[in-house]
């Protein structure tokens, strides 16, 4: 009796994330005001929202933020109102640090494992402040992942959306192809880049007109 009664619960909140996932992107026209009616507004709420769909991902198994979206809306939605919110927050950056210590070691862009290099995900040039030259999260390993010489030098001095922007230039969601660890490191590093230049609370960095995943970038290029 109690296992028919948690399988029809669990099939009717099931239902009703999918429905409420189809009405918001039914009143959605596009990724803009998709993020307005869930309530992104600032360059922190957007941050915290990619971090929620990497949380889903891995809760999951899914293989990209698009799936992640489709089939677990509800759980996304959640896990973004308690970062927002700060009922919940983050791991220091030292656990993605680790983990990246033990992963394969490969080009986290292609795959390949010939000619390999350190690349720095935020460019180890930024010079926001003075501080950036010396400052541990943009020159240590938090910044750093593995990257073949090709890719190395596509990437360049690139933000990491505006990179992968150009890498999938088919796909509109081009941001929910990024290997979670990479775009982790990355979120968790440019966190504080923009804490230190107090743009958290901003919206439309870039000045064109919405807030998007190009608008956490914009800092490395000021």
């Amino acid at each position: 009796m109690h296992t028919k009664t948690n399988l029809s619960l669990f099939r009717f909140f099931y239902k009703t994330q999918i429905d409420i996932t189809k009405f918001i992107m039914s009143k959605s026209k596009n990724a803009h005001d998709y993020r307005k009616m869930m309530g992104i507004e600032t360059i922190q709420d957007l941050i915290f929202y990619q971090y929620a769909k990497i949380i889903a991902r891995s809760t999951f198994q899914v293989a990209n933020g698009k799936s992640a979206k489709q089939d677990h809306f509800g759980f996304i939605r959640e896990a973004f109102q308690d970062l927002k919110t700060g009922k919940k927050s983050w791991s220091k950056i030292t656990r993605e640090d680790r983990q990246f210590v033990e992963a394969e070691k490969k080009c986290v862009y292609c795959g390949s494992t010939k000619d390999l290099h350190w690349e720095h995900i935020i460019p180890r040039s930024l010079l926001i402040k003075p501080e950036c030259r010396t400052c541990n999260l943009v020159q240590g390993i938090s910044n750093q992942i593995w990257a073949c010489r090709k890719c190395n030098l596509l990437k360049g001095t690139k933000g990491l959306y505006q990179f992968f922007k150009l890498k999938y230039p088919n796909e509109r969601k081009f941001y929910d192809f990024i290997p979670p660890l990479l775009e982790k490191k990355y979120l968790k590093t440019i966190y504080n880049c923009h804490k230190c230049t107090q743009t958290l609370e901003k919206e439309d960095l870039d000045c064109d007109g919405r807030l998007t995943v190009l608008d956490i970038d914009s800092i490395i290029y000021q």
